[in-house]
């Protein structure tokens, strides 16, 4: 099956029911992308399908065939994204291992809302979890890249 990832076409011989996730990590080298419950609930696997957050945990490939795929990797590939230079700046990171799914969620909460409120990052955010306690910090990055 064909696959197009960060605007590169890839040709994949998985399973069907494969997730995207250990196609992306295992097949394809793409490592941004993170595995961590394996249920789908926690956030660190989210790519975008099409602009929309996708959690590539519990999501078979065949999902994504004819979809765009982002990954982290193809936000930026110099880290110029303004998500990427708000997280900077605000210093959002601590262990880091949430932040592809959350960058990548907020990215597709500015595209459809580039001014959001508190309560509209909150309830794009509520379902991508930080384990190091992050969120204030996430909330502002977002405010200053919607300012960007």
């Amino acid at each position: 099956m064909e696959l197009i990832i960060n605007n590169q076409k890839f040709q994949v011989d998985v399973e069907p029911d494969m997730p995207l996730l250990w196609v992306l990590r295992d097949i394809l080298g793409f490592t941004g992308t993170k595995y961590s419950c394996g249920v789908g609930l926690c956030g660190s696997c989210v790519v975008l399908a099409d602009g929309e957050p996708v959690r590539s945990c519990v999501t078979e490939v065949t999902f994504f065939e004819g979809k765009s795929i982002t990954t982290i990797e193809g936000l930026s590939s110099d880290r110029t994204h303004a998500l990427q230079r708000a997280w900077d700046e605000v210093d959002v990171t601590q262990c880091g291992y949430c932040q592809p799914g959350q960058i990548l969620t907020a990215s597709a909460l500015l595209k459809t809302n580039p001014n959001p409120s508190d309560e509209d990052i909150d309830e794009a955010m509520k379902n991508n979890l930080c384990r190091c306690g992050t969120y204030r910090r996430i909330k502002e990055a977002i405010h200053i890249a919607a300012g960007y």
